[in-house]
């Protein structure tokens, strides 16, 4: 409407001058006068959505900035703007609710969780000092105590995601290998009985200054993902300078019948946590296959500190 406005007048005032009717001075005021009003009224009509565009640079979608939407919506302006507006305000209260839902869900079952296994652990000591207890009580035992562990894990990685951030979780100088060589044995502890070896190869040793807690999750849970994808074999977990990877031997195409077909969403859900985790706390994740089928999960730590001799 205000370009229309403003091309009707250059027109009249373009006859105006063709028959002599206005000189060309006021011919020239007048559409001089017509474009700056044209400009100002399109200025003002773009106030909002230059606005609106601000606050959106500076967005982030982990906290978004409710009371600058408020704001943008209170001024009024333009139908489609505050349409825009008001939708954007709605998408993103769903946005934080689904969020904190999702982390009081995580925090509450977590923590709800940690009595019954204490019990379970408890129990499981108590049993294990009978002694009549009969081979097949000691089997169902052990089976016991390994899905307690793994049971742990899960719910110690849950509760590190569900915090808001990294605050609270004490972060020290600490020795890579030494919390890998605590990994490695308890995850030996779930293929007792299986025709699976796990290896902890150190041709190199580092520390970190990060809170040890995460690094212990993240990494039991990459090597927890190995052991659910291998039927057979020897898994190996290497220590680099500055980096950690987990080996997979080669192994064929899973049988629909077979455990390891069965597990496959398991030990996808154990591979997500570490993804996540390792998104977290910025420690890149990188999965690879080698010659031969075999598979490399390997993380890289930014800033390693040597290890004294």
């Amino acid at each position: 409407m205000v370009f229309g406005l403003q091309t009707l007048v250059v027109v009249i005032a373009s006859v105006m001058a063709a028959y002599n009717v206005a000189p060309i001075g006021a011919v020239l005021a007048i559409m001089l006068c017509s474009g700056g009003l044209s400009w100002l009224a399109v200025s003002r009509a773009w106030l909002p959505i230059a606005a609106l565009a601000r606050l959106l640079s500076g967005w982030d979608p982990d906290h978004p900035d409710m009371e600058g939407l408020e704001v943008e919506r209170g001024k009024g302006g333009d139908n489609d703007v505050v349409a825009l507006v008001r939708g954007l305000h709605g998408l993103a209260s769903r946005v934080e609710g689904f969020g904190e839902r999702e982390r009081n869900f995580t925090r509450d079952a977590s923590h709800e969780l940690r009595s019954p296994l204490t019990v379970i652990k408890m129990s499981s000591d108590m049993l294990a000092d009978e002694a009549d207890l009969s081979e097949f009580g000691h089997r169902s035992l052990e089976r016991i105590r390994r899905s307690t562990r793994e049971l742990e894990s899960l719910v110690e990685a849950f509760l590190i995601l569900s915090r808001e951030s990294d605050q609270g979780l004490a972060e020290e100088d600490f020795i890579v290998n030494k919390v890998l060589r605590q990994e490695v044995d308890y995850a030996r502890e779930l293929i007792a009985g299986r025709p699976v070896e796990l290896i902890l190869d150190e041709p190199s040793a580092f520390a970190l200054h990060a809170s040890p807690r995460v690094f212990a999750v993240l990494c039991g849970q990459l090597i927890r993902h190995a052991l659910q994808q291998t039927d057979q074999g020897t898994i190996v977990v290497t220590v680099m300078p500055g980096s950690v990877s987990v080996i997979n031997p080669a192994v064929d195409a899973p049988d629909p019948g077979s455990r390891r077909h069965a597990s496959v969403d398991r030990h996808g859900f154990d591979l997500a946590i570490a993804r996540r985790l390792s998104d977290r706390f910025q420690w890149p994740l990188e999965l690879r296959a080698l010659p031969g089928a075999s598979r490399v999960a390997s993380v890289r730590f930014p800033n390693p500190q040597p290890v004294e001799a």
